[in-house]
């Protein structure tokens, strides 16, 4: 194998499939390494950990194709330090490859491509296309709320659900839920299925999806994968079961309040503050004409603030996570948010613009224990 690439387009590579590079160990070595392939015009650079597989292609000047593998972490740190234009790459038969740019000159010794994991076959796998910008958006506006505890495993990933033609993105840790819709288009509008991504799939997805292209999904049974541009994602499934999280949605309210996000976000962080633990609560107060944040937490001290709202009705009082609210707002761009709520015992609701939706559970306060 033996070709020339520039420097710039190989680190755009590079950035691309980094974090997707698995950890070595006694059992599975080649976990360290990359695929290298040279072929048709292009270089191809392949990476996997076992569960999150990327494979990403650029222009490259092919002398002589051929494959091999070379250590992710050597290669990459080498690759940055070059400061020539260009880089000539050859690889011998014995999986050594040299690395001419400049004046300088290393060689690598790579492993065999045999010992690299396949990336599984999509052509007996359902596909759909969608939108790149609702494809990232979707998965961004939904992922922070996935479960950070590893007891709730079938709440770490997000879910997919396709149905009528529809994507929907959910996530929720139970004490909030978060959900985005997009617009697809599949050959039969009938099919449905449930499938939950992991978290490191979905931060891929946000990071390496063209929001100014389609993307493909494709849907297998253990797995799915996503074309964009020049790169394609699989990812291996969650195994458990997403539960129902239709039942926690609000389908009426008492109260639908305008709320100012730029200002709100202001009050919220001077109140967060005050909150030591991300599911410490605040009071929410809605009153006629205003809406009055109260703290009182033991450890840290207390405090209030207070905005005008365009709400004339009976006094609401709920109390919520200043952090959760925080991450609702920090996914939107709206200048105002809704906020839907009957009481001070059943979820609120937070929309905008979009399609999205958010729902936070209520807490219970400090004063109340």
């Amino acid at each position: 194998m033996k070709f020339v690439i520039a420097k710039s387009e190989l680190m755009q590579l590079i950035n691309k499939i980094q974090t997707i590079v698995g950890k070595s160990s006694a059992t599975v070595p080649i976990l360290s390494n990359f695929l290298l392939e040279a072929k048709g015009g292009e270089i191809i650079l392949t990476a996997t950990d076992l569960t999150v597989g990327l494979r990403c292609q650029g222009s490259a000047k092919i002398i002589e194709e051929g494959v091999t593998t070379l250590p992710a972490r050597t290669f990459f740190q080498l690759v940055r330090e070059i400061t020539a234009e260009n880089i000539e790459i050859t690889t011998n038969d014995n999986e050594i490859s040299t690395i001419s740019a400049g004046s300088s000159l290393f060689k690598l010794h790579g492993m065999s491509k045999d010992e690299f994991p396949r990336l599984p076959d999509l052509t007996d796998a359902t596909k759909f296309t969608v939108d790149g910008a609702a494809l990232r958006e979707g998965v961004y506006r939904t992922s922070y709320a996935v479960s950070k505890e590893d007891s709730r495993y079938m709440l770490t990933g997000v879910l997919l659900e396709v149905s009528d033609g529809k994507a929907s993105f959910v996530a929720t840790d139970a004490k909030r839920l978060a959900k985005a819709t997009a617009s697809i288009v599949i050959g039969d509008k009938s099919f449905k299925a449930r499938h939950v991504l992991p978290v490191k799939a979905v931060d891929e997805i946000i990071r390496i999806v063209d929001d100014t292209a389609q993307a493909t999904v494709y849907l297998m049974q253990d797995r799915i994968a996503i074309e964009s541009g020049q790169s394609l994602l699989i990812t291996k499934l969650l195994s458990e079961d997403f539960p129902d999280y239709t039942r926690i949605i609000p389908d009426q309210s008492d109260a639908n309040i305008s709320l100012h996000r730029e200002e709100l976000v202001s009050l919220l962080r001077q109140m967060s503050l005050f909150s030591d633990d991300p599911t410490d609560p605040i009071c929410f107060c809605f009153t006629a004409g205003e809406l009055i944040l109260k703290t009182n937490n033991m450890r840290v001290g207390e405090g209030t603030v207070s905005m005008p709202i365009d709400y004339h009705k009976e006094k609401i009082t709920i109390s919520l996570s200043p952090h959760f609210f925080l991450d609702v707002l920090k996914h939107t761009k709206d200048e105002t948010v809704n906020f839907a709520l009957t009481d001070s015992y059943n979820p609120g609701m937070i929309t905008d613009s979009t399609n999205s939706i958010a729902v936070l559970m209520p807490l219970r306060l400090q004063q109340e224990e």
